[in-house]
Order: C-alpha cells, then sequence, then structure tokens
C-alpha cells in the first residue's frame, strides 16, 4: 500500500507515520507539510502524488483553535483540503480526513473559525469524494504533543508548569488517549467500513479537574471573565457514531498513567 499523508510534523500525523513504519503491508509514505501550497506549481505537483498514491491520510491543517484569521485558516484548512478531495475524486482514491469534534460546538454548530474549516472541508469530501471518512477528534492527550504551546492538552501544559488555572464552571471533554487516535485512523485503511462522519473519542465527558488530579497536580481558577467567546463546556463523543468494529483501548485513568510513564521517562533521559 503507498500512502499520501499530510501534517506528519504535528502532533497526530508524526503518531500516525510512526506506527505506518512498522506495518509490513504500507510500502511508500509520502509526506506533505503545512508549507506545500506556498511552492509554485503545488497543485500539479499535488495531483502527482495523489495518482501515485493508493490512499491518502489528510491529518494536517492548522489546530489553533484561538486563530482569529479567516484567510490564514480558510487557506490551509478548507483551499487545500478542497483541491485535495477534488484529485480524490479524479483519481478515485480513498481518504480518511482527520475532522474535529469542533464541528459541532455548543449548539450543533461550529462556534469559532476553526471549526468552521473543519466542518466545510468535511462537508466538502463527504459530498466530493465516494470512498470518504470523516472522524472527528475529540480532545487528544499523549506523547508527541510538546510543540503545541497553548494548543497542547491540559495535562502536558501543567505538567511544565507544576500547577496550572482552569476557567470556571466546570467544563468538561471527552479526553481521547493519542494511541486510540492512532488506531481510528488507520482503522478504514484495513477494515470494511461504510464511507461516512464517525466519532474518535472515549466515549466519556470527564472534567478538567479529574485530569490534574491523576497527574498529581494543583489547580486554581480563572475569573469567570477571563474564559473566551466561543469557548465549549461541554464534549462527549457518541459511542453510537463510532466506525463499526472500533473502540477505544484507553479511559483516562489508564490513558494518564501511561502518559505519565512516558512523561517520565523522558523528563530523566
Amino acid at each position: 500500500m503507498r500512502l499520501l499523508v499530510t501534517g506528519t510534523e504535528g502532533f497526530i500525523g508524526k503518531n500516525v507515520y510512526q506506527k505506518l513504519m512498522k506495518i509490513d503491508d504500507v510500502t511508500k509514505v509520502t509526506c506533505l507539510e503545512k508549507d506545500y501550497m506556498n511552492h509554485i506549481g503545488w497543485e500539479s505537483t499535488l495531483a502527482k502524488c495523489v495518482e501515485d498514491c493508493d490512499a491518502i491520510l489528510h491529518i494536517g491543517a492548522i489546530s489553533d483553535t484561538m486563530l482569529k484569521d479567516p484567510n490564514e485558516m480558510l487557506k490551509y484548512n478548507y483551499l487545500f483540503s478542497k483541491e485535495l478531495f477534488d484529485l480524490a475524486q479524479i483519481y478515485d482514491k480513498k481518504v480518511v480526513y482527520s475532522s474535529s469534534a469542533a464541528n459541532t460546538g455548543e449548539s450543533g454548530t461550529p462556534s469559532n473559525i476553526y471549526g468552521w474549516s473543519k466542518y466545510l472541508a468535511e462537508e466538502y469530501g463527504c459530498c466530493r469524494v465516494e470512498d470518504f471518512y470523516a472522524l472527528r477528534y475529540f480532545n487528544v492527550y499523549g506523547p508527541g504533543e510538546e510543540h503545541k504551546g497553548k494548543m497542547a492538552s491540559v495535562a502536558y501544559q501543567a505538567h511544565l508548569k507544576g500547577d496550572f488555572k482552569l476557567f470556571d464552571g466546570k467544563p468538561k471533554r471527552d479526553f481521547i488517549y493519542i494511541d486510540d487516535v492512532v488506531d481510528a485512523t488507520l482503522y478504514p485503511l484495513f477494515n470494511d467500513v461504510e464511507s461516512g462522519v464517525y466519532e474518535v473519542g472515549s466515549g466519556k465527558a470527564r472534567s478538567f479537574e479529574d485530569v490534574l488530579e491523576l497527574m498529581n497536580i494543583s489547580f486554581d481558577y480563572w475569573h469567570k471573565n477571563n474564559t473566551p467567546k466561543g469557548y465549549q463546556f461541554y464534549t462527549k463523543a457518541n459511542s453510537k457514531c463510532f466506525m463499526e468494529g472500533w473502540k477505544p483501548k484507553y479511559d483516562l485513568e489508564k490513558g494518564i498513567k501511561k502518559y505519565k510513564e512516558y512523561l517520565l521517562f523522558d523528563a530523566n533521559t
């Protein structure tokens, strides 16, 4: 199997790439990164990449949910995706698209520019590509997120600081460990799955307090006026929307335990 993978320098993409390197059936992986669109003639070289692969894992995107520049967000998260999906339709390629739980926001529609960019790309892919799998990731955490700064998980940020300040109101998230996300991303490549939109989460909503208590890290709270506009207070994947045959292996306790082992090992090497 020859694969075209975007975003292999990012958190999820890097972990997916590392897993692919261990699979004998994968004979070639072509990687594309964010600045690909800035090269002259990128559309024609992209067409060649799509023609020469057997399937596409479109993971790369701007993941900064607080970015306010709609031009930059739509350029990389929608326009590139649109071009890629058009080519996938032309050359009849399977596409696994890394979508987001931000697509549903608080009231069923996105609540920020990031969510809209992912939603538009998801909708276009579903309409355009016959063999299309949109995976709505929830709150991913685990090894490999060190470069993400403020977009890294609360677990990692708190690990660096030694304590943490939370937004008021006890928001809850569906925290999903990176190993489960990698398995879900690769699942449509090697299993008979019907095209469609699927959720990738633990199926449980847990508080940030739960995360920090499991990390053994102290916390307090910001004033309620510090809560950003468009901030989501609750996310939870619906297990009925998982891919048939796939389910997460890690609950929060098991995932945090494994993450802590990684962080401790990393600190001592």
